[in-house]
């Protein structure tokens, strides 16, 4: 949709995630390195089987933070291009939720930068995720243990605030 440096691509999308295209756009003449993180849909979650999930995004916000991700990683890794796209809507399992790449001229900071913007990510970038079970459905928050579902879904949440 937009991006933080000419040659970044920052992305929101409903479509599967191309991620051998992407890893192929990061990649410079300048690069001995591309580092990439695929976050793929696992069939299970808390001892839970899981179905699918639905990611939902405060758009237009969780872009400017993906966009920020990307300038922070231009300014404190030594890296050419960075490629950070999320998938919204309904994935099945195996599908890839979110692609990170990251292109450098040495390893270790393709490496560093590519968790770093995970990481960051994960923690910043208003994207929910609601998993779906047999025996219904929860809103996950990050890291932490899924809490019960409520009919209001977080984005509403923030756009209410």
């Amino acid at each position: 949709m937009s991006a933080s440096q000419p040659q970044d691509r920052i992305e929101l999308t409903r479509e599967i995630i191309p991620n051998a295209a992407i890893a192929r756009e990061v990649r410079g003449a300048e690069d001995g390195a591309v580092a990439t993180f695929d976050g793929c849909v696992r069939n299970h979650s808390h001892g839970r089987s899981t179905l699918y999930l639905e990611y939902e995004a405060y758009e237009s916000m969780a872009l400017g933070k993906m966009q920020e991700i990307a300038a922070h990683v231009h300014g404190n890794f030594a890296v050419n291009r960075v490629a950070i796209v999320h998938r919204l809507g309904r994935l099945e399992i195996g599908e890839t939720s979110v692609f990170i790449a990251v292109s450098a001229a040495h390893r270790a900071a393709a490496f560093d930068a590519c968790r770093y913007a995970i990481d960051s990510l994960k923690k910043t970038v208003p994207i929910w995720k609601k998993e779906f079970f047999a025996d219904g459905a929860v809103w996950a928050d990050g890291e932490f243990p899924p809490a019960p579902a409520t009919a209001e879904t977080p984005a509403a949440k923030l756009a209410s605030n």
